[in-house]
């Protein structure tokens, strides 16, 4: 589950799980809970919840977000941060700026992963890492939460970070092999505050996300990329 690319054996989050990726896009892009919530005391119920969530998803056609992610596992206890985009039809682009400085991106076509300070960047192509669970199938429009998520249902046993927010959790039927849980903290304003990845390996990555903005106007060129000079370009690698 855990890939070593930034050739330190490290690696970066987003990479070392593509299913956590494929995960975070779906919950990203679909996520909308009050029209299910009759009032302040009530119990969400969770039909009308996933039955709100794609109604949300397949209306939705960008989204940016600031995000902290958080991993845990290995050894290894690491924060990073940075923006993200997504647009569809399988367009993102993850750009972390702190502690160093990363990208992965990709325009439907081609997918790259880039470290500046490496100067390396690795390419793939999008149709490669859909098959193995990248995110870029659930960017289609063409999923439902109840059928990705197996078991979904509300966590009463998880604080929110925020109060008045709903915790969930469910199974990834795809993934039910890498990972054990999964674990989203929704706020009242159909936003995802936090997702939790708890890996079969023990390993956790944790994505918190700030300043959503939805339908942004987002011009394709940001999804190319074209590696600079004196750049090392290494063709595949990233299913390794």
């Amino acid at each position: 589950m855990v890939i070593g690319i930034d050739g330190q054996g490290n690696g970066d989050s987003c990479m070392r799980n593509r299913g956590v990726c494929r995960v975070v896009m779906v919950c990203l892009l679909t996520v909308c809970w009050t029209p299910w919530l009759a009032d302040a005391g009530a119990t969400p119920d969770i039909k009308s919840v996933a039955a709100a969530v794609d109604a949300h998803y397949n209306h939705l056609h960008s989204l940016e977000a600031e995000f902290t992610e958080v991993y845990r596992g290995s050894g290894m206890d690491r924060t990073e941060s940075g923006t993200l985009w997504l647009k569809k039809p399988g367009k993102m682009r993850w750009e972390y700026r702190s502690p160093k400085e990363k990208l992965f991106v990709s325009n439907g076509k081609d997918a790259w992963f880039y470290v500046p300070d490496d100067r390396q960047a690795r390419k793939e192509s999008s149709k490669k890492l859909e098959d193995v669970r990248s995110p870029l199938a659930f960017l289609l429009g063409k999923t439902k939460l109840e059928k990705e998520l197996h078991g979904l249902s509300l966590a009463p046993d998880i604080e929110p970070m925020t109060a008045g927010d709903v915790v969930l959790r469910g199974v990834p039927t795809a993934l039910k092999d890498q990972i054990n849980e999964i674990v989203l903290e929704v706020t009242p304003e159909n936003h995802i505050a936090r997702l939790v990845i708890q890996g079969v390996d023990g390993a956790t990555t944790e994505y918190r996300f700030v300043n959503q903005k939805e339908d942004v106007m987002i011009a394709d060129g940001r999804f190319d990329f074209k590696a600079p000079a004196g750049t090392e370009v290494v063709e595949g690698g990233l299913n390794d």
